[in-house]
């Protein structure tokens, strides 16, 4: 035998090797592992929909959403069902915990207060982040918001320093100055419909960029508009599901776009972050907001606290979302709230008028709006910034009664516990501020765990304060001007692209005071 043919049989064993490797991993995780979890989640009393091959539950979960968000709803707080239809519908017929499958991907959605408050206070770290693939991973990198362990913790740190309560308290001038800015182009459209939606967006992408990045929403204007389009992109491949290996041989054009787009945003965060390093040079300080001290653990000179450039970039975009996309969604859905209810809008006007009078506000003044602190609160419930939160199972642990095998994703829908009776009252999908009357604990009867508009434990969010404040400052400066009725064109068609936002935006009809 020629050493050529030798050759030959050595490199066609090796390939049908691999082949047959490649194929015994492929059915352990398209159908073995599958069945191995649904049977052990099954002997526990927890069910759900069956397994099926490569989709999961994903295809029912398309048809139902397709469904429920093919047409408008009525103007009803209840969007539960018009956005998660597939969770409504099996939390009837399964209970408060149910598995369902995104993929060959196993999820364990937890709707039980108990259950909730145990994973996120998660003392253990037995509940970590899951990883994150795909566009969305291309969107947000390994920040703050996806990253684990120690790299974690040294982010947390970080933006802590940031957004810590003395820091956000100085951050007042600049939103005031803000909202000034849209108030002033609101003098166009007095006495005419105006898109509160658009307008937010404009203001939030203004506060956090001179807030956190010492810049104007000019300079971050086209970060912003890239950002938009990678949140679109996730949020329409959410659903999507690939056979393992394939994007190594084929790319989708939402794949393509979204390569571009992630390296646009790099360069464009780039030269901000090389624009800062001059300011050192010329001034000898990096600055004390966000992006400074981003720059500064770039530039450290100890190889163990230093970030890289990479690190730099996905916590810019992480923050530009954040503070961008949360409190546009926040402040959106308080108007429309304060539209519909107009008795609402005149208390807290009242309460504006006698704290502040036509003066604008102070940080001191903002902490004593008791009313203005109910709405918001009720706002965050009913509307909610973000759907839910995952956690995935580093090793099997007993979570109650139940025993969870490692690598099971967790799944905490936001929207079951917001807008659920029996945590609530009949009055649940209702706007009612009274209810936080007596604060969140009172609100819940101590079940802190019922209410997460920014999450809970450890990995709560940690620019909440920052946004609280920025929307309580535009909401009372707005109170102070004008009043509003909801447009008769308005359209409710509330859509989940990462954040909770208006699908056609927010109408109303701005009269001067």
């Amino acid at each position: 035998m020629g050493v050529m043919e030798t050759i030959k049989i050595i490199v066609s064993c090796s390939l049908c090797l691999y082949l047959l490797f490649f194929l015994i991993k492929l059915i352990h995780r398209l159908w073995w592992a599958p069945i191995r979890i649904q049977r052990v989640m099954n002997s526990q009393g927890i069910r759900g929909p069956s397994y099926r091959l490569i989709h999961g539950n994903m295809k029912e979960v398309l048809n139902m959403r397709t469904a429920t968000m093919s047409k408008p709803m009525d103007l009803s707080h209840n969007i539960f069902p018009r956005l998660e239809p597939h969770l409504q519908s099996w939390l009837n017929i399964y209970g408060k915990n149910f598995l369902m499958w995104h993929g060959p991907e196993a999820q364990l959605v937890i709707t039980e207060v108990e259950y909730v408050k145990e994973i996120l206070n998660d003392k253990e770290k037995s509940y970590v982040k899951g990883g994150i693939e795909g566009i969305l991973k291309k969107l947000l990198g390994d920040g703050l918001a996806t990253s684990k362990g120690e790299k974690w913790a040294k982010q947390r740190k970080l933006a802590s320093h940031a957004f810590y309560a003395e820091s956000v308290k100085n951050m007042v001038p600049a939103m005031i100055e803000s909202v000034e800015m849209m108030l002033e182009r609101w003098k166009h459209h007095e006495g005419k419909e105006i898109d509160v939606f658009e307008e937010f967006k404009v203001l939030t992408s203004e506060v956090i960029s001179k807030t956190a990045f010492g810049s104007s929403y000019l300079e971050g204007k086209d970060i912003f508009e890239k950002l938009s389009k990678m949140v679109f992109l996730v949020s329409r491949n959410t659903l999507r599901i690939r056979l393992p290996g394939l994007s190594l041989f084929w790319k989708s054009s939402d794949d393509i776009e979204s390569n571009k787009l992630k390296r646009e945003i790099r360069d464009s965060i780039t030269r901000i972050v090389r624009k800062r390093e001059k300011v050192l040079r010329e001034e000898g300080n990096f600055g004390t907001d966000l992006l400074g001290l981003l720059v500064e653990a770039y530039n450290d000179t100890d190889k163990k606290s230093r970030m890289t450039l990479e690190d730099v970039v996905d916590n810019c975009k992480t923050f530009y979302i954040a503070g961008h996309e949360t409190t546009t969604s926040l402040l959106s859905w308080t108007i429309l709230l304060l539209a519909i209810n107009r008795e609402w809008q005149d208390k807290l006007r009242k309460e504006v008028l006698g704290l502040f009078g036509e003066q604008n506000p102070t940080a001191e003044g903002i902490a004593r709006m008791k009313q203005m602190t109910m709405v918001i609160n009720e706002t965050l419930r009913l509307y909610s910034p973000a759907p839910g939160f995952t956690r995935e199972v580093q090793w099997e642990s007993k979570l109650g009664r139940l025993v969870l095998p490692a690598n099971l994703t967790l799944i905490i829908s936001t929207l079951s516990l917001h807008l659920d009776p029996h945590i609530w009252g009949e009055d649940a999908h209702l706007f009612n501020p009274e209810r936080f009357s007596g604060g969140v604990a009172k609100a819940t009867n101590n079940n802190l765990a019922a209410y997460l508009p920014f999450g809970l434990g450890p990995r709560n969010c940690v620019g909440m304060n920052f946004a609280i404040n920025e929307a309580k400052i535009a909401l009372l400066m707005i109170l102070q001007r004008y009043a509003f009725t909801l447009s008769p064109t308005y359209i409710h068609l509330p859509v989940l692209q990462i954040v909770l936002r208006p699908e056609n935006g927010i109408q109303v009809m701005l009269h001067p005071l």
